[in-house]
């Protein structure tokens, strides 16, 4: 492999991003910081990789047009091979596999991980170990969990380490906001659809996605393509938002309609319903 040959790849990957945001109808803004990300890696005169080697993230995010979010695509296209995000919008994405770059995870682990946890993205499963809910997946236990959790804190630069200052929850009222809009936008037809390769015998384009801004917030949101959706015919109901802000990284959740309790009927964040009864409870009082 010669010595540019990795920001070749990744240069055509970022400029790849921005024709599939235009084509599905991103803010001009967020194109363009690909298509600059793009030309700032095909103009280095040193190979990304070796960057990233010797200084980590914030050695990538120092570069012109390259900031957190980009930096941390551009780690896990070197480190996995793979670009999640943009797999997801094409269609092609299927977590197993990005699962299974990570030692002592195989084809069925990767596959009880997915359908247990709902997640996707390798900073989802490192939430999930961070926070127990790993351990609930059949044949991980406390052990095993650990092994998993301090793999993904070497793989991903202990970037939950180095955010922790800055880092900062999202709101509920900030999700609720984007997923009222993305359900009202695909209800009426006005979304571009993707075909997507899993669960989709006749290759239809169905899967509506948008994208979107919320004060500070940058949106992603598809309809739930898990099986469990599709068993339990949720696939107009269930919705999954990607995010991230300016000093966080990608994130992942999902949002339901709820079908018993006090938010019986209502647009509900999962692991986060607590914070949904507080958000109601002050929206009935206002």
């Amino acid at each position: 492999m010669s010595r540019v040959e990795p920001n070749n790849m990744i240069a055509g990957k970022l400029r790849q991003m921005a024709d599939v945001l235009q084509q599905q109808e991103s803010d001009g803004f967020r194109v363009a910081a690909y298509r600059r990300a793009g030309d700032t890696i095909q103009n280095l005169e040193r190979s990304v990789a070796d960057l990233l080697s010797e200084g980590g993230l914030p050695a990538l995010v120092a570069l012109p047009s390259i900031g957190r979010g980009i930096g941390s695509a551009i780690q896990e296209m070197i480190v996995t091979g793979r670009w999640g995000q943009l797999d997801r919008l094409l269609g092609t994405l299927e977590p197993e596999r990005l699962f299974q770059a990570l030692p002592g995870i195989g084809p069925q682990t990767a596959k009880r991980i997915h359908e247990t946890l709902h997640i996707e993205t390798l900073e989802a499963l490192e939430e999930a170990a961070l926070d127990g809910r790993l351990e609930k997946v059949t044949g991980i236990g406390q052990r095993r969990a650990a092994s998993i959790r301090a793999n993904l804190s070497e793989l991903l630069g202990h970037r939950h380490v180095r955010l922790s200052s800055t880092a900062r929850p999202l709101p509920i009222s900030v999700i609720l906001r984007a997923d009222q809009e993305y359900r009202v936008k695909a209800g009426g037809g006005k979304l571009h659809r993707i075909s997507p390769k899993r669960f989709n015998p006749s290759g239809e384009a169905w899967l509506p996605v948008l994208h979107t801004t919320v004060g500070e917030w940058e949106f992603t949101l598809l309809f739930s393509n898990t099986r469990r959706a599709h068993e339990l015919g949720k696939t107009d109901d269930w919705v999954v938002a990607y995010f991230h802000g300016e000093h966080s990284p990608e994130g992942q959740c999902t949002i339901v309609t709820e079908t018993h309790g006090l938010l019986t009927g209502r647009r509900v964040v999962r692991g986060r319903e607590g914070e949904c009864i507080a958000h109601y409870s002050c929206e009935g009082a206002d």
